[in-house]
């Protein structure tokens, strides 16, 4: 029989091994980050001749007023404010206030066998058999345990194994493979 401790370091031990054990980083990620084809809207309050929807170039870069084109490929929302206050407060403004929200998001790719193969608008908390809805569902070739993601930009994209339950984001592909009899 283990003693009262040894039997509480076994029950944590597992509970580790548990909920660290399966889980893959690249899977889990879902932070968004802000890139090419993304529209945001840049409020600086008190500042109305600042404030406006600014569409991503293809350089990742957004063009502000007084400080010019401001590159905010890979930051989140929060990352793109604070370097936007920082900006503005390196000599234009005494107490900048900035906001950063994004209003409309790069679209997703759905391929494979799906009915109508092509890039659609993402809606936020989208899945896989979300994605595969707007593609005009499945053809009958379509291999529901055969899925994968492309995620990431050209530099840096990495292959997931997708369920329909897998959360899809912005620039995603979504490639859905055929079923052999």
């Amino acid at each position: 029989m283990l003693h009262r401790p040894t039997k509480f370091v076994m029950m944590v031990l597992t509970c580790c091994v548990l909920l660290l054990g399966g889980h893959h980083p690249l899977k889990a990620q879902t932070i968004y980050r802000i890139n090419s084809g993304d529209t945001v809207r840049v409020t600086v309050f008190g500042e109305t001749a600042l404030s406006g929807d600014f569409a991503v170039d293809a350089d990742g870069r957004i063009n502000m007023a007084l400080i010019g084109p401001v590159d905010v490929r890979n930051l989140t929302a929060d990352q793109a404010r604070q370097k936007l206050q920082n900006a503005y407060q390196d000599g234009y403004l005494r107490q900048a206030d900035v906001a950063v929200e994004i209003i409309a998001f790069r679209p997703f790719f759905i391929v494979g066998e799906v009915n109508q193969p092509g890039s659609y608008d993402y809606v936020p908390g989208m899945n896989v058999l979300n994605a595969i809805a707007l593609g005009g569902g499945m053809t009958y070739r379509g291999d529901e345990d055969d899925i994968e993601i492309q995620r990431g930009n050209d530099t840096n994209r990495v292959t997931l194994e997708a369920s329909l339950s897998t959360i899809v984001m912005p620039g995603d592909i979504v490639r859905i493979a055929e079923r052999y009899f």
